[in-house]
C-alpha cells in the first residue's frame, strides 16, 4: 500500500498493490498495521457502511460532532465518483480547506479522512456502490453538515447543478461559517 498525504494535514489517498494476472486481480484492502503505519497513528475501525446510487446523487457534506467524530477510510466497489473531504478543525493550518480526489472502481484507490473533516461525494458513473470504514460509530444527536455549495469553499462537483439529486436534508445544510462545530 502506497500512502500519499493531500493538501490537507492528516488527510491520505491509499495506492493499494494490485496483482494482475489471466485470471483477474487480488489486492490487500485494508491491513491495519500497514493502515496505522501509513498515515503515522492508531486507528481503530468499529464500523462498516455501504451505499448504492445513481449518476448525479450528491450526499454530503456530513461530520460527527464531539466524542462521535468520525475518521473514514472510504472507497468505491462499483462505479465512479468525486469524494470531497474538508478541513473543519477550528485550529487546523488547512481549516476550511477542501480535498477533491476521483475514487472508481477501476483505479481502486481509497481516501483517508481524519476526525475532524466533512465529507461528501457525488456519483459520476451510472450508478456506484461506495464502501466505508468508520473508527466511531454512528450517532444521531452529533450529526453534523455543511452545504454542498458554500461559495467560501467554492468545491468544483465536476457536473452540472442541474443534475444533481440532493436529498432535502443536505439542501438546507448551512454553510461552514454557521455550521455546528466538529468540537
Amino acid at each position: 500500500m502506497h500512502f500519499i498525504e493531500t493538501n490537507l494535514k492528516d488527510c491520505f489517498i491509499l495506492e493499494p498493490k494490485v496483482f494482475e494476472d489471466e485470471r483477474g486481480y487480488f489486492m490487500e484492502s485494508f491491513n491495519q498495521k500497514t493502515f496505522n503505519d501509513g498515515i503515522g497513528h492508531n486507528v481503530t475501525f468499529v464500523q462498516d457502511n455501504q451505499s448504492f446510487s445513481t449518476r448525479g446523487v450528491l450526499r454530503g457534506l456530513h461530520y460527527q460532532c464531539g466524542e462521535h467524530a468520525q475518521a473514514k477510510l472510504v472507497r468505491v466497489l462499483t462505479g465512479e465518483v468525486l469524494d470531497v473531504a474538508v478541513d473543519i478543525r477550528p485550529n487546523s493550518e488547512t481549516y476550511g480547506q477542501s480535498f477533491s480526489i476521483l475514487l472508481s472502481a477501476e483505479n481502486r484507490k481509497q481516501l483517508y479522512i481524519p476526525r475532524g473533516f466533512a465529507h461528501g461525494f457525488i456519483v459520476l458513473s451510472q450508478t456506484a456502490t461506495f464502501f466505508y470504514k468508520c473508527d466511531n460509530l454512528y450517532n444521531k444527536e452529533s450529526e453534523g453538515g455543511v452545504i454542498y455549495n458554500d461559495p467560501t469553499l467554492n468545491i468544483d462537483w465536476g457536473m452540472s447543478e442541474k443534475e444533481f439529486i440532493i436529498s432535502e436534508k443536505d439542501k438546507i445544510l448551512p454553510t461552514i461559517e454557521k455550521a455546528r462545530k466538529v468540537w
